[in-house]
């Protein structure tokens, strides 16, 4: 016979455990001002900066105007204007291979003047698109960016410590790290402060550090507190609009004690997350509710398979004591819950070493919040279920306590 672990000897422990990790959370929230808010929830100056360095200048003094645009495989000059009919000039990347042809076939075009920085055989399929300054050429050089295959990655530690006297700003990695694509977002404050702080002080401090003509802008946006408050007020709606659909599922399947349970362990791990989240100082983004939400489903699949083995062991054994039948069918499933958490990990742990920024904060956060899955499945739900089921039975016993037996005549 399979030998039956006493997990309810450990129930009152492990929920004394929970509560301390619990209140150390809130006091961390507490203690550090919040969470380390993403640039998701800040309102302020948004930017989209690739570190990609200078490849040819572009300006335009002929008639009308002259506009650029390009994706991976083609370039184009739009020329349109009063009095002129509008012209397309194409430059596929199949045909003008590198910068150096590039810039020659652009110098054809009347009023085009291109100046090349990078080494003529750069290929031209390395080209990245600026949002900074304005599309329309003119007199004033427009930089078109690179991104050298072998361009070294950027710490996003020292992003941010260059960015540091400006005010406060927030980081968040785009992509993979050999991209050396970044968010920045200043605060709103910061932007409307005495002296003010711009998107070009925010470049010109960037190209200081790394290399003047190094720094494309992809995309610049500001975003008003007014959105941010809402997206943080719709971020709180969803989590309590979770819980309530859960608790209400939980219900009609179950009896009331363990839908209550079920509620009470996913509620656990998202403030186990959030007390993890506080103290590490991770960024609260997007991010961070997409890692709570997918740990709470993980958590109540994982609760309802154990709480369907509990409810079959009672059918088989409906004579024994509760305490017995809730740690035989947790013994039952404990191999099951094991191995299917273990093989989740390593996928999530692949990710957490082999990716970088926010995917790499990602999977952290699973990986903490799959452990607290497990634990609460076993030790909050089940003993929540389990003292439910003791006072039920102590309340039944004083009930009839002073009602006398019917003496048979």
């Amino acid at each position: 016979m399979k030998r039956i672990i006493p997990f309810s000897k450990y129930f009152v422990p492990a929920m004394i455990f929970s509560g301390i990790l619990i209140v150390i959370g809130l006091v961390g929230y507490v203690v550090k001002g919040g969470f380390n808010l993403g640039v998701d929830f800040q309102a302020g100056l948004l930017q989209e900066i690739q570190f990609a360095p200078t490849a040819f200048h572009l300006s335009y003094d002929g008639r009308g105007n002259a506009a650029i645009s390009f994706n991976r495989n083609n370039l184009y000059i739009v020329i349109s204007g009063s009095g002129l009919e509008g012209v397309t000039h194409e430059f596929p990347f199949s045909t003008f291979g590198t910068t150096d042809s590039l810039i020659a076939g652009l110098s054809g075009i009347e009023g085009i003047h291109a100046i090349g920085v990078a080494p003529g055989t750069t290929p031209s399929r390395l080209l990245v698109q600026s949002a900074q300054g304005n599309p329309q050429l003119g007199v004033d050089p427009f930089v078109v960016h690179y991104l050298p295959p072998d361009a070294e990655p950027i710490a996003i530690e020292d992003v941010r410590e260059t960015l540091s006297p400006l005010g406060t700003v927030s980081v968040q990695v785009l992509g993979a790290s050999s991209e050396r694509r970044f968010m920045i977002r200043m605060e709103d404050q910061e932007i409307q402060g005495s002296e003010g702080v711009s998107a070009e002080k925010i470049i010109r401090a960037l190209e200081t550090r790394f290399g003047a003509g190094g720094v494309a802008v992809t995309r610049a946006d500001y975003v008003g507190s007014r959105f941010s408050k809402q997206l943080t007020d719709q971020v709180g709606l969803l989590m309590a609009l979770t819980l309530l659909l859960i608790t209400i599922y939980a219900s009609i399947r179950f009896k009331p004690q363990l839908a209550i349970g079920a509620v009470l362990a996913i509620a656990h791990d998202a403030l186990i997350i959030v007390a993890f989240v506080t103290w590490t100082r991770m960024e609260f983004n997007t991010t961070t509710i997409a890692a709570i939400l997918t740990i709470l489903g993980y958590s109540i699949n994982d609760t309802i398979v154990i709480f369907d083995r509990i409810r079959e062991t009672l059918r088989i054994y409906p004579e024994a004591p509760f305490e017995e039948v809730l740690n035989r069918a947790l013994t039952e499933t404990l191999s099951r819950t094991v191995i299917t958490t273990l093989t989740t990990m390593l996928a999530v742990l692949s990710l957490f070493i082999f990716t970088t920024g926010s995917m790499k904060d990602f999977a952290l956060a699973l990986l903490v919040g799959m452990i607290s899955g497990v634990y609460s499945t076993i030790f909050i739900a089940s003993g929540f279920v389990n003292l439910w089921t003791i006072h039920a039975k102590k309340r039944t016993k004083k009930k009839f306590a002073g009602v006398p037996v019917a003496s048979k005549a």
